[in-house]
């Protein structure tokens, strides 16, 4: 899994201060259930795995990347690359920040095929690596929420449906 250290992604309206991540587990009670994992060897940044109670997930790779998935199992947003991209329409588009003196305005970018393929391969490549890693128990339990949640069980059907094919929404929003 590759990651950069930059900012993570941020809902709409944009801060004009970024600021790393909040602590995911702790404070993401959006997702009902999640889970922070540390692949072994320890070498790599901490995952957290999160449902919403309609069964929407997250997967955070560290600070970056994110990707967020709706109730299908279809991407709605990520951020990757150092890039905010969300779905319209059946297509990712990229939404780069500028940043002036008074605001953070979002400039707008339809991505090529090549683009998307190249996101939706690195997408792909982790799920890849992460599901070998959690079947194969290469991993270490740091928190879970709620503690008698087995939120592993429960995203490896996303997991293995995704190492296949990783569809895209027609929008950004979870339904």
């Amino acid at each position: 899994m590759r990651t950069l250290r930059e900012p993570p992604y941020i809902d709409l309206p944009l801060a004009r201060q970024e600021h790393e991540r909040e602590d995911l587990l702790a404070e993401a009670t959006a997702l009902v259930e999640r889970v922070e994992i540390a692949l072994t060897p320890e070498t790599r940044p901490h995952i957290v795995i999160g449902l919403r109670r309609d069964g929407a997930a997250s997967l955070y790779f560290g600070e970056e990347p994110a990707w967020h998935f709706n109730t299908a199992g279809e991407l709605r947003r990520a951020y990757a690359h150092s890039r905010l991209y969300k779905a319209e329409r059946g297509a990712l588009v990229a939404l780069d920040r500028r940043r002036t003196e008074h605001e953070v305005q979002l400039i707008r970018h339809e991505l090529t095929s090549e683009e998307t393929a190249t996101l939706i391969n690195r997408l792909r490549e982790s799920v890849i690596e992460l599901a070998a890693a959690i079947d194969a128990g290469q991993y270490r339990l740091i928190g879970q929420v709620p503690p008698e949640a087995d939120v592993l069980t429960r995203v490896r059907p996303l997991l293995a449906a995704l190492a296949e094919r990783v569809p895209i929404a027609a929008g950004p929003r979870v339904q």
